[in-house]
């Protein structure tokens, strides 16, 4: 059999699968893969529910994660961006951005970003 047949067959079956269902039982899929530690499973799942729902936060927070975690850091950084860009308060992205921006090596990128999430979680530093 042609091995580009089986390939191609084999990743529209994982795309199908990856993509089944309604968002609600995308969501739950993507939270178990996450749960399960399977990062980059999780973010197959939530690649397509974002692209679906780009205006909800909790989606792309979890890809973010999921990206961080599967050492996917440009990735991670994009998608923490952009939330940060809609929501500049939102404490958990700053947060996460700067530690992703860190492990990158680029500490003082970083920094502003951990200064605004320690100040939005209500901790100043002692003067």
């Amino acid at each position: 059999m042609d091995t580009t047949y089986e390939a191609t067959h084999q990743d529209t079956y994982a795309d199908t699968y990856y993509a089944h269902g309604t968002p609600a039982e995308r969501w739950e899929r993507a939270g178990l893969f996450f749960d399960a530690r399977d990062y980059t499973a999780a973010a197959r799942v939530l690649v397509g529910l974002v692209e679906e729902v780009p205006e909800q936060t909790g989606p792309r927070l979890l890809l973010a994660r999921a990206y961080y975690h599967s050492a996917q850091l440009r990735r991670a950084e994009t998608e923490l961006r952009r939330i940060v860009e809609r929501d500049p308060v939102e404490g958990y992205a700053r947060l996460m951005l700067g530690r992703t921006l860190q492990r990158q090596g680029r500490h003082d990128e970083a920094a502003p970003h951990l200064r605004i999430a320690s100040a939005l979680a209500g901790e100043f530093p002692e003067i």
